[in-house]
Parts: C-alpha cells; structure tokens; sequence
C-alpha cells in the first residue's frame, strides 16, 4: 500500500511491528503449541511470526512471485508447511489452533468468503481462533475492478457475513498502525491531486509526512475522530471469531 509515495524504506517495517504487537496481545493466553494455517500468505511476514510460537504453520499463497519470496522466507523454519495454490481449492486438513487472514477476503466476492469460511470451521479446535485482518470502509461497500480488484466492506457487512456462517465476533479492534500509514497515504494523493507532477518531489514530501505524523504518533489516528471527519477514507480492522457454542 505504501508504494509511490516517497515513505522512507523502514514505514513498512515500522506498521508490521505495531500490527504484530497487537496480534500478539490478542493471541495472548491462547492454546498457541497447536497448528496455525495462515492463507493469502503473501511473502510471509505472518507465517514467520506464527512460526516462532505454533508447532506447526501451513501457509498457503496463489501468487507465483509472492510464493517464491514465502518459501525463501520460511525455510529456516522446519515447522512451516508452505503451499502455492488457489485458497478456494485449498483442502485444509486441520485441526488448527488458528486461522488468519492478513487481507484475503477483501479480495474474495461475498459468496466466496462465505464458502471458504463454512470450509474453515469445521477444521477448528473446540477453542480455536479465526482472525481477520482486513481493510474497511464506513459507508456502503466499494468494489473496484480493472488492475486492482478488490472489495472494501464495512465493519457491518463482514460481521452480518461472520454471522451468517456461524461465527461469532468476540472483539474487533481498529488496526492503528495501518491507519497511520493509510492517513499519510492519503494525504499524498490530495498534494499529487492539486499540485502539478512535475512539481510531486515525492521523495522529499513522502519522508516529510511520514516523520511529522511519526512525531504526532499515537494522537495523530485519533485526530480526526475527535475532529468529526470521516478521514481516511479507508481503515483496517482486526476481527477475533469463534465458532457459536
């Protein structure tokens, strides 16, 4: 999400050390020496991280490119099962302790996530965790098509959806660290918006609004709440679901 807009080489690095903070505190007293299937694996960042406290990672991912970058990644692993292939076709063997999406469903139209879902829970421990981490919007749903297809839900619809398939939302938490990346982002693209690309310095724009929001760091997600303004536009959401007893 970060590229074309001059952000230093470390933002990324910065946003996945607060995510994975918080998916740590919400792991936290879960049964974790199980199996953890982590599907849309991309190049493994999650996988690597579940690696060090599950016995044992399937981490599934479609894209050729991004396959080769998580088999690279996870090789120092022996307890990381790794698999190119389509998520839909993807038989899960379970039993998992956990299962998480790091931004799959978003890419997946409504009737499949629901199918991959009613194919996940079976595959579930009694205590297991589903964990969604996925990218939202306030108003009604925005599906983009052309090179970049992708379907932004509301928190609202994925929860009617997470209903609908038996589960139960047990806590949803704003990811703050993609909300910070994502106001800068945003606020890139109104400055290339008004101001003539020849005149863009990106390089020299993107670093000087990543440091000054990093100097504004925490208040500066809260901001805009407390302004009243719907802003950004795009958030991302960190779902925690349970099978219904």
């Amino acid at each position: 999400m970060m590229d074309d807009f001059g952000f230093p080489v470390g933002a990324g690095d910065f946003r996945f050390r607060g995510e994975t903070s918080i998916v740590q505190r919400l792991l936290c007293g879960e049964k974790n020496q199980g199996a953890a299937l982590d599907l849309g694996s991309g190049v493994g960042y999650w996988a690597e991280e579940f690696a060090r406290s599950f016995n044992k990672v399937v981490a599934v991912e479609g894209s050729r490119t991004l396959y080769q970058a998580l088999k690279e990644r996870c090789a120092p692993y022996s307890n990381v099962h790794t698999m190119h292939g389509d998520v839909m076709s993807f038989e899960p063997k379970g039993p998992y302790s956990l299962v998480f999406f790091g931004g799959l469903l978003m890419y997946l139209d409504e009737h499949d996530v629901i199918a991959l879902l009613q194919k996940l829970i079976p595959c579930l421990e009694p205590d297991g965790m589903i964990l969604c981490r996925e990218s939202t919007v306030r108003g009604e749903t925005l599906t983009r098509t052309g090179n970049y297809s992708v379907v932004y839900r509301s928190v609202p619809d994925y929860t009617r959806i997470f209903t609908q398939c038996g589960l139960t939302l047990q806590h949803l938490e704003r990811n703050e660290p993609y909300i910070f990346t994502q106001i800068g982002c945003e606020l890139i693209e109104k400055w290339k918006q008004i101001v003539p690309e020849s005149l863009h310095a990106l390089q020299f724009v993107g670093r000087l609004t990543y440091w000054g929001m990093r100097l504004g760091t925490p208040w500066i997600t809260r901001l805009p709440q407390v302004l009243g303004m719907s802003f950004p536009y795009l958030e991302n959401h960190f779902f925690v679901l349970r099978t219904r007893e």
